[in-house]
C-alpha cells in the first residue's frame, strides 16, 4: 500500500541552506512487468504513462521547484516534460539519474531471469553482486548521492525524474537501509518519494506516495 504522506514544514532552525529532493520514478511502459528495459533506447510511456505523467505535474506544479531533472532514456524524460511544461523550467538530462546498467539481462524476461541463480542471488545481495558485467548496486548509490551533492550547492527545490531500483537506492541511503534490504522499500511507476538534505542532516518527506491521493505542501 503506498503512504500518504504530507510534506511538512521545515522548522525554523533548519531553515538556512536546505534543499529538498522530490523524487519521480518514470510513469508505465509496455515492458514495465514483462522485461528488463534497462538502457536499451526506444522505450516509451504507453497511454496509461502519459496520464501518471500529467497527473504527476499537476500535483507538483505548485511547489517551488526551481531546478528538473532527469535520466537520459526516454521513459524518465517523457514523463518530466509536463512539469516542464507548467513550470517553464528547463529539463537538465544527467547520467548519474540512468538506470542501472543491467548489460546480459537488459531486455530478457523477468520470468526466465527468476530462474537464473545469478538472478536470484542479484536480489538477495545487491551490496556485493552485480549484473553479468553489470552495475553494482553500490555504484548505482554513489553516483545519484554525488550529483544530489552537486544539486543541492545550486538549488533550494529539485525535481528528478529517475528508475526504480535508482530511487530505491537513493531513499536506502537517505533512511540508512543497508542495500541487502532496499527491496523492502516499494517504489511504484510515477510514486513520489522526497527528502530534505541539510548542511549535516536529512529528513525524508515521503516515500512512494501516490499523486492522486498525497497532499504535497510547500515547504518553508
Amino acid at each position: 500500500m503506498r503512504r500518504q504522506c504530507t510534506f511538512p514544514a521545515c522548522p525554523a532552525q533548519l531553515k538556512s541552506c536546505v534543499t529538498t529532493f522530490v523524487l519521480v520514478r518514470h510513469g508505465e511502459n509496455d515492458l514495465i512487468s514483462s522485461r528488463v528495459a534497462g538502457r536499451q533506447p526506444g522505450v516509451h510511456l504507453n497511454e496509461a504513462g502519459r496520464e501518471q505523467a500529467r497527473k504527476v505535474a499537476e500535483r507538483l506544479a505548485g511547489l517551488p521547484i526551481d531546478a528538473i531533472y532527469a535520466g537520459p532514456l526516454e521513459r524518465a524524460c517523457e514523463t518530466a516534460q509536463p512539469l516542464c511544461a507548467r513550470t517553464n523550467l528547463p529539463l537538465q538530462i544527467a547520467d548519474e539519474f540512468n538506470e542501472i546498467q543491467f548489460a546480459d539481462w537488459t531486455n530478457c524476461a523477468f520470468a526466465d531471469l527468476r530462474r537464473d541463480r545469478e538472478f536470484q542471488v542479484w536480489n538477495s545481495f545487491r551490496s556485493f553482486s552485480a549484473p553479468p558485467d553489470g552495475e553494482m548496486m553500490i555504484e548505482v548509490q554513489a553516483r545519484v548521492v554525488r550529483k544530489l551533492r552537486d544539486i543541492s550547492r545550486q538549488h533550494h527545490f529539485a525535481a528528478i525524474f529517475s528508475h526504480g531500483d535508482v530511487i530505491r537506492a537513493t531513499m536506502a541511503f537517505v533512511l540508512g537501509v543497508p542495500l541487502d534490504l532496499f527491496q523492502r522499500i516499494k517504489i511504484d511507476s510515477a510514486s513520489i518519494s522526497a527528502f530534505e538534505l541539510g548542511d549535516d542532516w536529512l529528513r525524508v518527506l515521503a516515500v512512494n506516495a501516490n499523486c492522486d491521493t498525497a497532499q504535497l505542501l510547500h515547504t518553508s
